[in-house]
């Protein structure tokens, strides 16, 4: 699968250079050019597995240029003992109709350490696949809980710095 920019459809790069690139150079935000489908029956086998194997496999299909065990490796480093419960993302139910997903078990207790437990990992990844010998080097100039999360996703990961 490849991405192109919202601004220029016509050029297309891999998912790992979106996402060591971040914003494409004219100023636009990388998508998709596909979204692949979940059938009713993929649904139902997501539905047996845990937080870890569905995130494996939805963003699987995201990063073609990736191996199962790559992707794998990046799940488990993203949501492993970092999380107060061992759902990750936890579903709880008030009655037989109605729930609420519990995005608040990583790190820092804010829903951005769902995506931001996983962004280091993604970018150390994708500087090797695309020949990058330089680490990460991640500089947080923001108030309330982005920045702590960020700080927290990119604490200790190998090939990272926080400023």
């Amino acid at each position: 699968m490849e991405y192109f920019s919202t601004r220029n459809a016509k050029e297309m790069i891999t998912a790992s250079q979106a996402i060591v690139n971040g914003l494409a150079s004219d100023g636009g935000l990388y998508v998709p050019e596909t979204f692949p489908a979940v059938g009713p029956e993929e649904l139902s086998r997501l539905c047996g597995m845990d937080y870890r194997g569905r995130a494996a496999q939805i963003i699987g299909k995201y990063l073609a240029e990736y191996t199962k065990d790559e992707v794998a490796a990046i799940v488990k480093a993203a949501y492993g003992i970092n999380y107060d419960d061992p759902l990750i993302a936890p579903t709880r139910f008030t009655d037989e109709d109605t729930g609420f997903l519990e995005l608040w078990h990583g790190p820092t207790s804010a829903f951005k350490d769902m995506a931001l437990q996983m962004l280091p990992h993604l970018m150390t990844s994708s500087l090797k696949k695309c020949g990058e010998t330089r680490g990460v080097c991640i500089l947080v100039a923001t108030s309330g809980d982005t920045g702590k999360a960020a700080l927290e996703g990119f604490a200790d990961v190998p090939g990272t710095k926080i400023l």
